[in-house]
């Protein structure tokens, strides 16, 4: 068996998509051999349900386990070698570690996605998009959205924001297609002032090769996505499924069953298409500008 592993720059070194990666190889293994989960947890001294959780990516992986798990398997030397070393990368630690005590970890697991991904479209109704946010902007967002926060806390998720938007600056960044409500646009978040850099930031974008910036304007009325934003994410590996974020206000929702990410594909579509050209999103940005 030949195994496909991820390589060629930062885009798809993250852990958090090289524990997906892993699991999915050891789901096929064990399919491939028919072991069932019950009988690799008993070989590895565990459960089935610690197998299932294994491949889905979502616990840590000892080398030990890995290893033998793969001789249950059968595999060929090459591949064990490959995947041990996988297992090695997968438990890496992220730059995102260090703030770990002021980000949840369900959003820790969307930052490794994000960093992953080669496309990313989001749609936002309340603020601008993350990866646009500047400074004063992003820390307006977290101050409103958890007032009770210490300094030190909002410093922070502020720097984890920032950090966030270097993989736009990368050598073989992602694309980034963001449609944002003119409604978000026009909330003076932080003031005034602080709207008015953001506007400008958003210019700027708008003129950058890897990104795509569109308005849903007041005057298009009624929309496809009334179920609120919403952000999708395309990957270069054949074992990551398109996959659609969603947040509240104590957790998010991750979908990847096809069908369900194409009802939400054909939605972005729909406002792609309502959404601004990019001439008209900064004809618009330079009329909020005026306003402000």
């Amino acid at each position: 068996m030949t195994v496909s592993l991820p390589g060629g720059g930062s885009a798809v070194g993250d852990p958090t998509v090289m524990k997906i990666l892993l699991g999915a190889q050891l789901r096929r293994l064990r399919e491939q051999a028919g072991v069932s989960r019950d009988d690799a947890g008993y070989h590895i001294r565990a459960s089935g349900s610690k197998i299932s959780r294994l491949e889905l990516g979502r616990v840590s992986f000892k080398e030990r386990d890995v290893s033998d798990l793969l001789d249950l398997y059968q595999v060929d030397a090459t591949t064990k070698e490959q995947l041990v070393q996988l297992t090695v990368e997968a438990n890496a630690t992220p730059w995102w570690q260090k703030y770990r005590e002021v980000v949840p970890d369900w959003f820790h697991v969307y930052v490794g996605l994000e960093e992953a991904a080669t496309l990313i479209r989001v749609y936002e109704v309340q603020f601008v998009p993350g990866l646009l946010q500047t400074e004063d902007y992003a820390r307006a967002v977290v101050m409103q959205g958890s007032p009770h926060l210490a300094p030190e806390e909002v410093d922070s998720r502020v720097a984890v924001r920032m950090g966030r938007q270097k993989l736009l600056a990368r050598e073989n960044p992602p694309r980034l297609w963001a449609i944002v409500d003119e409604a978000a646009l026009r909330r003076p978040m932080g003031g005034h002032e602080v709207l008015a850099g953001q506007i400008k930031r958003l210019i700027h974008a708008v003129g950058e090769p890897n990104i795509t910036l569109q308005v849903m304007p007041f005057k298009y009325g009624g929309h496809a996505a009334e179920g609120g934003a919403f952000t999708m994410m395309r990957f270069p590996e054949a074992d990551l499924p398109d996959m659609v974020y969603m947040e509240y206000l104590t957790g998010a929702h991750y979908v990847d069953r096809p069908d369900d990410v194409e009802v939400y594909a054909a939605v972005m579509e729909r406002l792609s298409v309502a959404g601004t050209s990019p001439e008209k999103t900064r004809d618009i940005l330079n009329e909020i500008l005026k306003e402000i």
